[in-house]
């Protein structure tokens, strides 16, 4: 079985739902450390002026001494969709992802693990990725007093998985000599250049998901979901 385990990102960029669309399994890692400077509860989108702007959730007493699931949204959600609207209104495919965005928003979940896990489980199955998602907290609490590497190995290994998939980044984290040595294969998966149009203006690489989706059939969308290579 293939397994990744990754922070839940708030309406990721392509990479990340490329990793998702790689595995069997997919383990929300939600009992960590949150960290203000990563894409848990942001990610950037179009604006205007041919750029991109940032768009995220407002939180509750964001901390990094809090795990990512202690942490609450704040109430400006309504001024999100607002947001969304304004710049994808005429988006040949804002009529279909619009609802998405929306449902996310208007959900009863409480923390930002749960809204940003949720955007990732709903973005999945519009695209019809047959994914199995769980929260690490659910199951591999005990093991959160391990090191990194101990921790991902010890959740391959109580998963039955015997390949375990990371976002090239983890490159510099994660020795593939060293899971070996615990029977897991790991493979670092890197995204490919991709592009499409966007209003017809300069491409603006690396936005959310939503970006993607705004300018992308299903169809074509997961055609950009295999511009990957793995290592």
């Amino acid at each position: 079985m293939k397994i990744a385990i990754m922070q839940p990102y708030f309406f990721p960029n392509l990479g990340y739902i490329q990793l998702v669309n790689m595995v069997d399994k997919f383990v929300f890692y939600d009992d960590v450390n949150f960290n203000k400077s990563s894409w848990v509860a942001r990610n950037r989108i179009i604006s205007k002026t041919n750029s991109y702007q940032y768009f995220g959730i407002q939180l509750n007493g964001a901390s990094q001494n809090k795990l990512i699931n202690e942490i609450t949204v704040g109430n400006d959600l309504i001024k999100k969709l607002k947001t969304i609207k304004h710049i994808y209104s005429k988006a040949p495919f804002f009529y279909d992802v619009y609802p998405l965005i929306e449902e996310c928003l208007n959900s009863s979940v409480s923390s930002i693990a749960e809204m940003a896990a949720k955007s990732v489980v709903l973005v999945s199955d519009y695209l019809g990725i047959d994914t199995e998602f769980e929260f690490g907290s659910k199951k591999h609490a005990n093991s959160k007093t391990l090191g990194k590497a101990e921790r991902l190995i010890s959740i391959c290994k109580k998963e039955n998985a015997t390949s375990y998939y990371n976002l090239i980044g983890g490159v510099e984290l994660y020795s593939q000599d060293y899971f070996k040595e615990f029977g897991i294969d790991l493979k670092f998966v890197e995204s490919e250049a991709v592009s499409y149009n966007q209003f017809d203006e300069e491409f603006i690489n690396n936005l959310s998901i939503i970006d993607v989706l705004m300018f992308n059939s299903v169809r074509n969308t997961k055609k950009l979901l295999d511009f990957i290579k793995l290592k």
